[in-house]
């Protein structure tokens, strides 16, 4: 059934994955294989650094970190999160890899903006019941991580689910904001938009962002259309391909 919504507020968001805390090019979620982040827009892979340049010369206020040590290793990036958190102007959406509810009540401790639980890292969805709870249904956010458009989880309750059928079972438990996150999109500039995220849309109620595989500034404008609430984006900003003016325009339409 297709849920009827009014226009929502439309945010694009620099992504900045971080590995040993340097900001590298992530590419179809293949993590070994990743390198230092280059761009004409900034001559550093520092991430405190990108995050200087992109919030004082392009007026970026939301970004989404990926602490990839976290996430392959159970290993975070405290020392970096606290510098960048101290940053005052800027919303952060973090992945730091939640596994159980010992994770939760240490990032709580945080300033974060939004909390992100990934599917791919996630015990059991005990953890997310609980998060929302402990974190609160506005500073979570659930990611539906997948490759090739299949689930990538052992959580048990999902990992044999589609992801529409996630989307349905994370909004009965409270979950109102998602992330589709597709590991082999990224990086790629592949363009389009998934039928699949289209059927997502249509049957899940709360606000819906996009990460991985955006193309052009015509990707970023059917998003919009099509009443997504944001974009992840990466390799398409940061090697040119899309006028960074434009897409800063784009968010304060």
């Amino acid at each position: 059934m297709l849920i009827q919504r009014l226009m929502r507020e439309f945010k694009v968001i620099p992504v900045i994955d971080v590995l040993n805390s340097e900001a590298v090019h992530a590419i179809r979620g293949e993590r070994k294989k990743y390198k230092p982040l280059k761009s004409k827009l900034f001559k550093t892979s520092n991430p405190l650094d990108i995050l200087n340049v992109l919030t004082s010369n392009f007026k970026f206020k939301d970004f989404y970190i990926a602490d990839l040590n976290a996430i392959i290793n159970r290993k975070p990036d405290f020392r970096l999160l606290t510098k960048i958190l101290k940053i005052t102007e800027i919303n952060i959406m973090i992945d730091p890899g939640i596994v159980d509810i010992s994770d939760i009540l240490h990032f709580s401790n945080f300033n974060i903006n939004k909390l992100i639980i990934g599917l791919e890292t996630v015990r059991n969805l005990d953890v997310i019941r609980k998060a929302i709870n402990i974190v609160g249904q506005n500073k979570l956010v659930l990611s539906i991580d997948m490759y090739k458009e299949k689930v990538i989880s052992n959580a048990k309750g999902v990992k044999d689910k589609t992801p529409k059928e996630i989307a349905k079972i994370m909004e009965g438990i409270g979950v109102n904001e998602l992330l589709l996150l597709d590991l082999f999109r990224v990086g790629q500039k592949i363009g389009g938009i998934p039928q699949q995220y289209l059927k997502i849309r249509d049957s899940f109620g709360g606000n819906i962002f996009v990460g991985g595989g955006i193309r052009d500034y015509t990707d970023l404008i059917k998003y919009k259309e099509l009443n997504f609430a944001g974009v992840l984006i990466a390799t398409a900003l940061y090697d040119g391909t899309i006028d960074i003016e434009k897409v800063i325009n784009l968010s304060l339409l």
